[in-house]
């Protein structure tokens, strides 16, 4: 009888633990953001052009609403035209693909997407933080697939890291 009494109560104690884990919630963002903004309130965001030998129509347009939306969600900035304490301009400089790895027949069995964005930042609070940089990435795909199976979701992918390379540099002081 005891030992049942030590069981019950062990199980209840289990039970009050894990209701009490089960409820509780902890929910932290880090966006790395650390802008002074007594003195920094707005940015300006050029349109980035695509100025690549090779085009894809949609990619300039994804780029500029990806770099734009990523601001407006993860700071306080006031996005104006022109003139904002922040300036981001700059292009599109290349877009490519290469065969990255031969099979054993002598065709191509991988193939590299890579992407380059020349990006100008302009802090008009502070001018040592100026910079004019370019920021890369790639994706590879089978060459089994053709380009335009694949291409809107690895350049979306390689975008979004640009992009987050682009805002680390500009306001994370990574």
């Amino acid at each position: 009888m005891e030992l049942n009494r030590i069981v019950s109560i062990k199980n209840m104690l289990a039970f009050m633990l894990l209701l009490a884990l089960c409820s509780c919630t902890v929910s932290y963002k880090f966006t790395g953001a650390s802008i002074d903004y007594s003195k920094v309130k707005s940015i300006s965001i050029a349109q980035f052009q695509n100025r690549a030998a090779y085009q894809w129509g949609p990619m300039a347009t994804m780029f500029n609403e990806t770099l734009s939306d990523k601001f407006v969600q993860q700071t306080k900035l006031e996005q104006v035209r022109r003139g904002g304490d922040l300036h981001l301009e700059g292009e599109i400089t290349s877009y490519d693909q290469f065969n990255k790895s031969i099979s054993s027949d002598g065709y191509s069995s991988l193939v590299q997407l890579k992407m380059t964005v020349n990006v100008r930042f302009t802090n008009n609070t502070n001018h040592e933080e100026d910079f004019e940089r370019q920021f890369s990435a790639t994706r590879d795909f089978d060459a089994t697939q053709s380009l335009d199976s694949v291409q809107e979701e690895l350049v979306s992918q390689m975008i979004e890291e640009i992009v987050d390379a682009v805002f680390n540099a500009a306001v994370a002081n990574w």
